[in-house]
Protein backbone atom coordinates (compact mmCIF):
# COMPACT_ATOMS: atom_id res chain seq x y z
CA UNK A 1 0.00 0.00 0.00
CA UNK A 2 1.54 3.29 -1.15
CA UNK A 3 0.21 6.34 0.67
CA UNK A 4 1.11 9.99 -0.08
CA UNK A 5 1.76 12.24 2.93
CA UNK A 6 2.97 15.84 2.88
CA UNK A 7 6.47 16.09 4.34
CA UNK A 8 7.58 19.70 4.57
CA UNK A 9 7.05 21.01 1.05
CA UNK A 10 7.46 17.55 -0.52
CA UNK A 11 4.93 14.79 -1.07
CA UNK A 12 6.40 11.64 0.48
CA UNK A 13 4.99 8.28 -0.61
CA UNK A 14 4.92 5.80 2.27
CA UNK A 15 5.07 2.09 1.40
CA UNK A 16 3.35 1.03 4.61
CA UNK A 17 2.46 -2.55 3.73
CA UNK A 18 -0.80 -4.26 2.89
CA UNK A 19 -2.08 -4.26 6.48
CA UNK A 20 -1.52 -0.55 7.11
CA UNK A 21 -4.37 1.46 8.59
CA UNK A 22 -4.96 4.57 6.50
CA UNK A 23 -6.55 7.30 8.59
CA UNK A 24 -8.55 9.76 6.51
CA UNK A 25 -11.46 12.05 7.34
CA UNK A 26 -14.91 11.48 5.84
CA UNK A 27 -16.04 13.69 2.95
CA UNK A 28 -17.15 17.22 3.87
CA UNK A 29 -20.72 17.78 5.03
CA UNK A 30 -23.06 19.81 2.85
CA UNK A 31 -22.11 23.42 3.71
CA UNK A 32 -24.40 26.26 4.68
CA UNK A 33 -25.22 28.32 1.62
CA UNK A 34 -25.90 31.61 3.46
CA UNK A 35 -23.59 32.05 6.47
CA UNK A 36 -24.92 35.52 7.30
CA UNK A 37 -28.51 34.27 7.50
CA UNK A 38 -27.42 31.32 9.65
CA UNK A 39 -25.65 33.66 12.07
CA UNK A 40 -28.70 35.91 12.33
CA UNK A 41 -30.94 32.92 13.05
CA UNK A 42 -28.54 31.57 15.66
CA UNK A 43 -28.41 34.91 17.48
CA UNK A 44 -32.21 35.09 17.52
CA UNK A 45 -32.63 31.50 18.73
CA UNK A 46 -29.66 30.65 20.99
CA UNK A 47 -29.13 27.22 22.56
CA UNK A 48 -29.45 28.77 26.02
CA UNK A 49 -29.90 32.24 27.52
CA UNK A 50 -31.39 35.33 25.99
CA UNK A 51 -31.28 36.23 22.29
CA UNK A 52 -28.93 38.99 21.18
CA UNK A 53 -31.68 41.57 20.82
CA UNK A 54 -32.64 41.19 24.49
CA UNK A 55 -29.04 41.79 25.60
CA UNK A 56 -28.33 44.87 23.50
CA UNK A 57 -28.72 48.26 25.23
CA UNK A 58 -29.76 50.72 22.56
CA UNK A 59 -26.98 53.21 21.98
CA UNK A 60 -24.56 51.22 24.14
CA UNK A 61 -21.18 49.74 23.29
CA UNK A 62 -20.25 46.20 22.24
CA UNK A 63 -16.96 44.31 22.06
CA UNK A 64 -16.69 41.53 19.48
CA UNK A 65 -13.93 39.03 20.30
CA UNK A 66 -12.31 37.09 17.45
CA UNK A 67 -9.19 34.98 17.02
CA UNK A 68 -6.62 35.03 14.21
CA UNK A 69 -7.65 32.13 11.92
CA UNK A 70 -4.54 30.02 12.47
CA UNK A 71 -6.59 26.81 12.45
CA UNK A 72 -7.31 24.77 10.47
CA UNK A 73 -4.16 24.13 8.47
CA UNK A 74 -4.29 25.03 5.63
CA UNK A 75 -6.56 28.05 5.81
CA UNK A 76 -8.48 29.60 2.95
CA UNK A 77 -9.39 33.05 1.64
CA UNK A 78 -13.00 31.81 1.67
CA UNK A 79 -12.97 31.37 5.46
CA UNK A 80 -16.64 31.60 6.60
CA UNK A 81 -15.58 33.27 9.86
CA UNK A 82 -15.05 36.48 7.89
CA UNK A 83 -18.70 36.54 6.86
CA UNK A 84 -19.84 35.49 10.35
CA UNK A 85 -17.98 38.38 11.99
CA UNK A 86 -19.48 40.90 9.59
CA UNK A 87 -22.98 39.43 10.00
CA UNK A 88 -22.72 39.57 13.79
CA UNK A 89 -21.64 43.19 13.78
CA UNK A 90 -24.41 44.09 11.34
CA UNK A 91 -26.91 42.34 13.61
CA UNK A 92 -25.61 44.37 16.55
CA UNK A 93 -26.11 47.51 14.48
CA UNK A 94 -29.65 46.48 13.61
CA UNK A 95 -30.39 45.82 17.29
CA UNK A 96 -29.27 49.29 18.37
CA UNK A 97 -25.45 49.48 18.61
CA UNK A 98 -24.10 51.29 15.54
CA UNK A 99 -20.85 50.15 13.96
CA UNK A 100 -18.95 53.18 15.24
CA UNK A 101 -19.71 52.08 18.83
CA UNK A 102 -18.41 48.56 18.29
CA UNK A 103 -14.90 47.36 19.15
CA UNK A 104 -13.35 44.43 17.30
CA UNK A 105 -10.92 42.80 19.73
CA UNK A 106 -8.42 40.41 18.13
CA UNK A 107 -7.31 37.94 20.80
CA UNK A 108 -4.24 35.98 19.80
CA UNK A 109 -3.01 34.82 23.19
CA UNK A 110 0.77 34.41 23.28
CA UNK A 111 1.17 34.24 19.50
CA UNK A 112 2.71 37.03 17.49
CA UNK A 113 0.38 40.03 17.46
CA UNK A 114 -1.20 40.40 13.99
CA UNK A 115 -0.25 43.30 11.79
CA UNK A 116 -2.29 45.43 9.42
CA UNK A 117 -2.29 42.83 6.65
CA UNK A 118 -3.67 40.08 8.92
CA UNK A 119 -6.27 42.45 10.37
CA UNK A 120 -7.55 43.37 6.91
CA UNK A 121 -8.24 39.70 6.18
CA UNK A 122 -10.49 39.18 9.22
CA UNK A 123 -13.60 40.55 7.50
CA UNK A 124 -14.80 40.87 3.88
CA UNK A 125 -13.41 43.92 2.01
CA UNK A 126 -16.88 45.41 1.59
CA UNK A 127 -17.47 45.37 5.36
CA UNK A 128 -13.99 46.72 6.12
CA UNK A 129 -14.70 49.78 3.98
CA UNK A 130 -17.83 50.72 5.93
CA UNK A 131 -16.66 49.78 9.41
CA UNK A 132 -15.80 52.90 11.43
CA UNK A 133 -15.50 51.35 14.86
CA UNK A 134 -12.35 50.49 16.80
CA UNK A 135 -9.98 47.57 16.16
CA UNK A 136 -7.76 46.53 19.05
CA UNK A 137 -5.16 43.77 19.18
CA UNK A 138 -4.74 42.12 22.56
CA UNK A 139 -1.44 42.59 24.35
CA UNK A 140 -0.85 40.03 27.09
CA UNK A 141 1.76 42.35 28.66
CA UNK A 142 -0.52 45.40 28.79
CA UNK A 143 -0.22 46.93 32.28
CA UNK A 144 -3.87 48.03 32.07
CA UNK A 145 -5.33 44.50 32.07
CA UNK A 146 -8.34 44.28 34.38
CA UNK A 147 -8.29 41.85 37.32
CA UNK A 148 -11.22 39.40 37.49
CA UNK A 149 -9.98 37.27 40.37
CA UNK A 150 -8.21 33.91 40.36
CA UNK A 151 -8.72 30.29 39.34
CA UNK A 152 -6.70 28.30 41.84
CA UNK A 153 -3.44 30.20 41.94
CA UNK A 154 -3.78 31.55 38.38
CA UNK A 155 -4.73 35.25 38.16
CA UNK A 156 -7.45 36.17 35.67
CA UNK A 157 -6.71 39.46 33.94
CA UNK A 158 -8.42 40.55 30.76
CA UNK A 159 -8.27 43.24 28.13
CA UNK A 160 -10.04 46.44 29.26
CA UNK A 161 -12.36 46.28 26.23
CA UNK A 162 -14.02 43.22 27.77
CA UNK A 163 -15.22 45.11 30.84
CA UNK A 164 -15.55 48.69 29.58
CA UNK A 165 -18.48 47.78 27.39
CA UNK A 166 -22.18 46.92 27.58
CA UNK A 167 -21.98 43.59 25.75
CA UNK A 168 -19.34 41.01 24.78
CA UNK A 169 -19.83 38.78 21.73
CA UNK A 170 -17.41 36.02 20.69
CA UNK A 171 -17.35 34.90 17.05
CA UNK A 172 -15.18 31.83 16.59
CA UNK A 173 -14.94 28.36 15.07
CA UNK A 174 -14.96 25.16 17.11
CA UNK A 175 -11.57 23.62 16.32
CA UNK A 176 -10.40 22.49 19.79
CA UNK A 177 -11.19 23.04 23.46
CA UNK A 178 -8.38 25.63 23.48
CA UNK A 179 -9.45 27.45 20.32
CA UNK A 180 -12.77 29.24 20.09
CA UNK A 181 -15.68 29.89 22.46
CA UNK A 182 -14.58 30.74 26.00
CA UNK A 183 -10.96 30.09 24.95
CA UNK A 184 -11.21 33.26 22.83
CA UNK A 185 -11.86 35.18 26.06
CA UNK A 186 -8.89 33.40 27.61
CA UNK A 187 -6.80 34.47 24.61
CA UNK A 188 -7.49 38.06 25.74
CA UNK A 189 -6.02 37.45 29.20
CA UNK A 190 -2.62 37.70 30.87
CA UNK A 191 0.45 35.51 30.37
CA UNK A 192 -0.06 33.48 33.56
CA UNK A 193 -3.52 32.26 32.55
CA UNK A 194 -2.42 31.63 28.98
CA UNK A 195 0.59 29.59 30.06
CA UNK A 196 -1.61 27.48 32.34
CA UNK A 197 -4.06 26.66 29.52
CA UNK A 198 -3.12 23.05 28.87
CA UNK A 199 -5.07 19.99 27.69
CA UNK A 200 -4.36 16.26 27.56
CA UNK A 201 -6.70 15.96 24.57
CA UNK A 202 -7.76 18.89 22.40
CA UNK A 203 -11.21 17.37 21.98
CA UNK A 204 -12.16 16.43 25.55
CA UNK A 205 -13.03 18.99 28.20
CA UNK A 206 -12.63 16.69 31.22
CA UNK A 207 -8.81 16.62 31.20
CA UNK A 208 -8.29 20.20 30.05
CA UNK A 209 -7.23 22.78 32.60
CA UNK A 210 -7.32 25.34 29.82
CA UNK A 211 -11.02 24.68 29.20
CA UNK A 212 -11.86 24.91 32.91
CA UNK A 213 -9.94 28.17 33.22
CA UNK A 214 -11.69 29.59 30.14
CA UNK A 215 -15.13 28.67 31.50
CA UNK A 216 -14.28 30.23 34.88
CA UNK A 217 -13.17 33.39 33.09
CA UNK A 218 -16.39 33.49 31.07
CA UNK A 219 -18.46 33.17 34.24
CA UNK A 220 -16.44 35.88 36.02
CA UNK A 221 -16.88 38.20 33.03
CA UNK A 222 -20.61 37.43 32.80
CA UNK A 223 -21.05 38.70 36.34
CA UNK A 224 -19.99 42.14 35.05
CA UNK A 225 -21.37 42.32 31.52
CA UNK A 226 -23.67 40.20 29.31
CA UNK A 227 -21.76 37.65 27.21
CA UNK A 228 -22.98 35.73 24.16
CA UNK A 229 -21.10 33.68 21.60
CA UNK A 230 -21.37 32.51 18.00
CA UNK A 231 -19.62 29.21 17.18
CA UNK A 232 -19.18 27.79 13.69
CA UNK A 233 -18.54 24.15 12.84
CA UNK A 234 -16.12 24.05 9.91
CA UNK A 235 -15.65 21.36 7.33
CA UNK A 236 -12.26 19.83 6.65
CA UNK A 237 -10.51 22.13 4.12
CA UNK A 238 -11.04 21.02 0.52
CA UNK A 239 -7.95 21.22 -1.67
CA UNK A 240 -7.96 21.79 -5.42
CA UNK A 241 -5.46 21.45 -8.23
CA UNK A 242 -3.05 18.52 -8.02
CA UNK A 243 -4.34 17.58 -4.55
CA UNK A 244 -8.04 17.69 -5.40
CA UNK A 245 -9.91 15.13 -3.30
CA UNK A 246 -7.05 14.65 -0.81
CA UNK A 247 -7.25 13.32 1.90
CA UNK A 248 -10.83 12.04 2.10
CA UNK A 249 -11.20 10.53 -1.41
CA UNK A 250 -9.47 7.11 -1.69
CA UNK A 251 -9.28 7.41 -5.48
CA UNK A 252 -7.51 10.77 -5.19
CA UNK A 253 -5.06 9.33 -2.66
CA UNK A 254 -4.28 6.44 -5.00
CA UNK A 255 -3.96 8.78 -8.00
CA UNK A 256 -1.46 11.02 -6.20
CA UNK A 257 0.59 8.02 -5.03
CA UNK A 258 0.83 6.67 -8.61
CA UNK A 259 1.34 9.94 -10.40
CA UNK A 260 4.85 10.63 -11.75
CA UNK A 261 4.20 14.30 -11.01
CA UNK A 262 4.51 13.53 -7.30
CA UNK A 263 8.18 12.64 -7.70
CA UNK A 264 8.79 15.51 -10.13
CA UNK A 265 7.27 17.99 -7.70
CA UNK A 266 9.50 16.77 -4.84
CA UNK A 267 12.61 17.40 -6.98
CA UNK A 268 11.71 20.98 -7.78
CA UNK A 269 13.66 23.78 -6.03
CA UNK A 270 12.33 24.54 -2.57
CA UNK A 271 11.27 28.08 -3.43
CA UNK A 272 9.12 26.74 -6.29
CA UNK A 273 7.49 24.07 -4.12
CA UNK A 274 6.73 26.60 -1.40
CA UNK A 275 5.12 28.98 -3.88
CA UNK A 276 3.00 26.21 -5.42
CA UNK A 277 1.73 24.99 -2.04
CA UNK A 278 1.13 28.53 -0.79
CA UNK A 279 -1.00 29.31 -3.85
CA UNK A 280 -2.77 25.95 -3.92
CA UNK A 281 -6.54 26.65 -4.13
CA UNK A 282 -8.48 25.56 -1.06
CA UNK A 283 -12.02 25.99 0.15
CA UNK A 284 -13.20 26.23 3.74
CA UNK A 285 -16.90 26.06 4.57
CA UNK A 286 -19.17 25.80 7.61
CA UNK A 287 -22.02 23.36 8.06
CA UNK A 288 -23.43 24.48 11.43
CA UNK A 289 -23.75 27.70 13.45
CA UNK A 290 -24.71 27.89 17.12
CA UNK A 291 -25.24 30.71 19.58
CA UNK A 292 -25.62 31.08 23.33
CA UNK A 293 -23.21 31.39 26.23
CA UNK A 294 -19.77 30.88 24.61
CA UNK A 295 -19.04 27.62 26.46
CA UNK A 296 -22.44 26.15 25.56
CA UNK A 297 -22.33 27.12 21.89
CA UNK A 298 -18.70 26.04 21.52
CA UNK A 299 -19.21 22.66 23.19
CA UNK A 300 -22.14 21.87 20.90
CA UNK A 301 -20.27 23.01 17.78
CA UNK A 302 -17.16 21.02 18.75
CA UNK A 303 -19.18 17.88 19.42
CA UNK A 304 -20.79 18.24 15.98
CA UNK A 305 -17.34 18.74 14.43
CA UNK A 306 -15.94 15.58 15.99
CA UNK A 307 -18.93 13.49 14.93
CA UNK A 308 -18.78 14.76 11.35
CA UNK A 309 -15.03 15.04 10.68
CA UNK A 310 -13.44 12.25 12.71
CA UNK A 311 -11.71 9.18 11.36
CA UNK A 312 -12.65 6.02 13.25
CA UNK A 313 -9.81 3.89 14.59
CA UNK A 314 -10.63 0.38 15.86
CA UNK A 315 -7.91 -0.56 18.31
CA UNK A 316 -4.68 1.26 19.00
CA UNK A 317 -1.67 1.36 16.72
CA UNK A 318 1.91 0.28 17.32
CA UNK A 319 3.26 3.04 15.09
CA UNK A 320 1.92 5.95 13.08
CA UNK A 321 3.23 8.15 10.26
CA UNK A 322 2.52 11.87 10.75
CA UNK A 323 3.39 14.36 8.03
CA UNK A 324 4.30 17.92 9.01
CA UNK A 325 3.93 20.69 6.41
CA UNK A 326 6.32 23.51 5.68
CA UNK A 327 4.35 26.04 7.70
CA UNK A 328 3.73 27.31 11.20
CA UNK A 329 0.49 26.86 13.17
CA UNK A 330 0.28 30.62 13.67
CA UNK A 331 -0.21 33.60 11.39
CA UNK A 332 1.56 34.91 9.43
CA UNK A 333 2.68 31.58 7.97
CA UNK A 334 6.40 30.95 7.62
CA UNK A 335 8.89 28.08 7.66
CA UNK A 336 8.78 26.19 10.97
CA UNK A 337 11.74 25.61 13.26
CA UNK A 338 12.34 22.11 14.74
CA UNK A 339 10.37 22.87 17.93
CA UNK A 340 7.37 23.95 15.88
CA UNK A 341 7.63 20.84 13.71
CA UNK A 342 7.51 18.73 16.87
CA UNK A 343 4.57 20.76 18.18
CA UNK A 344 2.53 20.33 14.99
CA UNK A 345 2.94 16.54 15.14
CA UNK A 346 2.93 15.82 18.88
CA UNK A 347 1.19 18.82 20.42
CA UNK A 348 -1.49 19.28 17.77
CA UNK A 349 -2.08 16.29 15.46
CA UNK A 350 -1.63 13.70 18.22
CA UNK A 351 -3.85 15.57 20.66
CA UNK A 352 -6.81 15.58 18.24
CA UNK A 353 -8.25 12.38 19.70
CA UNK A 354 -11.37 11.45 21.59
CA UNK A 355 -12.10 8.38 23.76
CA UNK A 356 -8.49 7.20 23.80
CA UNK A 357 -4.90 7.89 22.72
CA UNK A 358 -4.37 6.35 19.24
CA UNK A 359 -1.14 4.49 20.06
CA UNK A 360 -0.29 1.73 22.50
CA UNK A 361 1.93 2.51 25.49
CA UNK A 362 5.48 2.73 24.21
CA UNK A 363 4.33 3.14 20.61
CA UNK A 364 6.35 4.80 17.85
CA UNK A 365 5.65 7.99 15.91
CA UNK A 366 7.36 8.40 12.55
CA UNK A 367 7.48 12.11 11.87
CA UNK A 368 7.84 13.08 8.20
CA UNK A 369 9.84 16.29 7.90
CA UNK A 370 13.38 17.22 6.95
CA UNK A 371 13.78 18.94 10.30
CA UNK A 372 15.96 21.82 9.19
CA UNK A 373 17.30 24.03 11.95
CA UNK A 374 16.14 27.54 11.17
CA UNK A 375 14.96 30.34 13.44
CA UNK A 376 13.86 33.28 11.27
CA UNK A 377 14.84 36.58 12.84
CA UNK A 378 13.11 38.17 14.67
CA UNK A 379 9.81 36.26 14.43
CA UNK A 380 11.05 32.93 15.86
CA UNK A 381 13.86 34.06 18.13
CA UNK A 382 11.99 32.99 21.33
CA UNK A 383 12.22 29.40 20.05
CA UNK A 384 16.00 29.63 20.04
CA UNK A 385 15.84 30.16 23.82
CA UNK A 386 13.79 26.97 24.20
CA UNK A 387 16.13 25.10 21.87
CA UNK A 388 19.15 26.11 23.94
CA UNK A 389 17.35 25.15 27.16
CA UNK A 390 16.77 21.65 25.77
CA UNK A 391 20.47 20.91 25.53
CA UNK A 392 21.56 17.42 26.53
CA UNK A 393 21.24 16.91 30.28
CA UNK A 394 19.01 19.95 30.78
CA UNK A 395 15.56 18.49 30.13
CA UNK A 396 14.63 18.07 33.79
CA UNK A 397 11.50 20.00 34.86
CA UNK A 398 13.54 22.16 37.23
CA UNK A 399 15.94 23.19 34.48
CA UNK A 400 13.11 23.98 32.07
CA UNK A 401 11.29 25.98 34.75
CA UNK A 402 14.41 28.07 35.34
CA UNK A 403 14.83 28.73 31.62
CA UNK A 404 11.15 29.65 31.30
CA UNK A 405 11.34 32.03 34.27
CA UNK A 406 14.40 33.68 32.75
CA UNK A 407 12.66 34.12 29.38
CA UNK A 408 9.87 36.31 30.79
CA UNK A 409 12.42 38.71 32.29
CA UNK A 410 13.99 39.32 28.87
CA UNK A 411 12.93 42.90 28.20
CA UNK A 412 14.01 42.76 24.55
CA UNK A 413 11.90 39.64 23.93
CA UNK A 414 8.88 41.23 25.62
CA UNK A 415 9.36 44.40 23.56
CA UNK A 416 9.54 42.36 20.35
CA UNK A 417 6.24 40.66 21.27
CA UNK A 418 4.51 43.94 22.08
CA UNK A 419 5.72 45.46 18.81
CA UNK A 420 4.35 42.52 16.80
CA UNK A 421 7.79 41.33 15.69
CA UNK A 422 7.79 37.98 17.53
CA UNK A 423 5.67 35.73 19.69
CA UNK A 424 5.61 36.00 23.48
CA UNK A 425 8.69 34.34 25.05
CA UNK A 426 6.37 31.97 26.95
CA UNK A 427 4.80 30.50 23.81
CA UNK A 428 7.65 28.09 22.90
CA UNK A 429 7.61 26.69 26.45
CA UNK A 430 3.80 26.33 26.35
CA UNK A 431 3.99 24.48 23.02
CA UNK A 432 6.77 22.20 24.23
CA UNK A 433 4.65 21.42 27.31
CA UNK A 434 1.79 20.56 24.92
CA UNK A 435 4.00 17.82 23.42
CA UNK A 436 4.52 16.11 26.77
CA UNK A 437 1.21 14.16 26.94
CA UNK A 438 2.20 12.35 23.73
CA UNK A 439 5.88 12.03 24.60
CA UNK A 440 4.97 10.56 27.98
CA UNK A 441 3.13 7.66 26.32
CA UNK A 442 5.43 7.03 23.36
CA UNK A 443 8.55 4.92 23.21
CA UNK A 444 10.31 6.77 20.39
CA UNK A 445 9.66 9.56 17.93
CA UNK A 446 11.55 8.90 14.69
CA UNK A 447 12.26 11.73 12.24
CA UNK A 448 12.28 10.15 8.78
CA UNK A 449 14.55 11.92 6.33
CA UNK A 450 16.05 14.12 9.05
CA UNK A 451 18.66 16.57 7.75
CA UNK A 452 19.79 17.85 11.16
CA UNK A 453 20.43 14.99 13.53
CA UNK A 454 21.74 17.30 16.26
CA UNK A 455 18.48 19.27 16.24
CA UNK A 456 16.43 16.08 16.50
CA UNK A 457 18.51 14.72 19.38
CA UNK A 458 18.33 18.07 21.15
CA UNK A 459 14.55 17.57 21.32
CA UNK A 460 14.89 13.94 22.39
CA UNK A 461 13.85 12.60 18.96
CA UNK A 462 15.59 9.94 16.90
CA UNK A 463 16.88 10.94 13.43
CA UNK A 464 16.68 8.37 10.61
CA UNK A 465 17.88 8.54 7.01
CA UNK A 466 14.51 7.83 5.41
CA UNK A 467 11.12 6.20 5.58
CA UNK A 468 12.48 2.69 5.07
CA UNK A 469 14.95 2.97 7.94
CA UNK A 470 12.23 4.38 10.20
CA UNK A 471 9.92 1.50 9.24
CA UNK A 472 12.61 -1.05 10.10
CA UNK A 473 13.15 0.57 13.50
CA UNK A 474 9.41 0.54 14.21
CA UNK A 475 9.24 -3.16 13.33
CA UNK A 476 12.18 -3.91 15.56
CA UNK A 477 10.65 -2.09 18.49
CA UNK A 478 7.32 -3.90 18.06
CA UNK A 479 9.03 -7.29 18.12
CA UNK A 480 7.22 -8.44 15.00
CA UNK A 481 4.94 -7.02 12.35
CA UNK A 482 3.54 -3.84 13.92
CA UNK A 483 0.10 -2.39 13.33
CA UNK A 484 1.01 0.79 11.48
CA UNK A 485 -1.22 3.75 10.76
CA UNK A 486 -0.73 6.53 8.22
CA UNK A 487 -2.34 9.87 9.05
CA UNK A 488 -3.31 11.45 5.74
CA UNK A 489 -2.44 15.00 6.61
CA UNK A 490 -2.50 17.92 6.53
CA UNK A 491 -5.22 19.02 7.03
CA UNK A 492 -5.33 17.46 10.48
CA UNK A 493 -8.61 16.01 11.71
CA UNK A 494 -10.12 14.32 14.80
CA UNK A 495 -9.57 10.65 15.64
CA UNK A 496 -12.24 8.58 17.42
CA UNK A 497 -10.46 5.68 19.08
CA UNK A 498 -12.23 2.56 20.29
CA UNK A 499 -10.78 -0.58 21.84
CA UNK A 500 -10.72 -3.61 19.55
CA UNK A 501 -12.73 -6.67 20.55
Amino acid sequence: MRVPVLSGSRMAVVDAGENAVVLAPPPPVEPIADIAAAVRDALRFPLAGSPLEALVPRGGRATIVVEPPGLPIPGSPSDPRRTAIAATMDELSRAGIPLERQTLLVAGGLARRPGQRELQELVPPEFARRFHGVVQVHDAEDPDLVDLGEVGSVPLQVHPALVKTDLVVTVTAAETVLNGGPAALLAASGPEALRAADAYSLLETAASRGWRTAVELEQALARRVPVIGVSLTLNTPVLSGLLQGYPFDPEAVSRIARSPLTGVFSRLPGIVRHRVLRNLPSELSAFAVYSGPPAVAHAEALLRAVESKAARLEGRLDAIFVGVPHTTPHLPREAPNPALVAYLALGHALRLWRDGFPLVEGGTVILLNRFTRRFPHPTQQPYRVLFQALSVGAREPEDMAQAEAASVTDTRAIAAYRDGRACHPLLPFAEWAACQPALGRLGHVLVAGCRDSLAARRLGLVPTHGIGAAMDMARGRAGGEPRIGVLLSPPYFPLRVSESD
